[in-house]
């Protein structure tokens, strides 16, 4: 099965849950949640296996736990869907 790591850069304490786009290859979100005992990361895992259309389970964030980038990773997903995915979102 595929996986793909990806580099993302979370913005915490954001109005709502938003792409941002890619950014010199770092994939930019504002998170909803603030970033107080992994609120924000376990927002940004949830609301982007919804971008993503994955189960919460195949997204880990492999660095990064406590800092604004982080290193994910996304199992079942190759990176070629995954662009295709974040711009279908981007554009709703």
């Amino acid at each position: 099965m595929s996986r793909t790591t990806l580099t993302i850069q979370v913005q915490p304490n954001a109005r709502r849950n938003e792409v941002l786009g890619f950014t010199e290859g770092i994939l930019r979100l504002k998170i909803a949640a603030p970033p107080v005992e992994g609120k924000a990361n376990k927002e940004g895992i949830s609301y982007l296996s919804k971008v993503l259309d994955v189960a919460k389970s195949g997204i880990t964030i492999e660095r990064g736990h406590t800092s604004r980038t982080k290193v994910i990773s996304i199992e079942g997903m190759d990176r070629e869907r995954l662009y295709e995915r974040i711009e279908a979102s981007r554009q709703k």
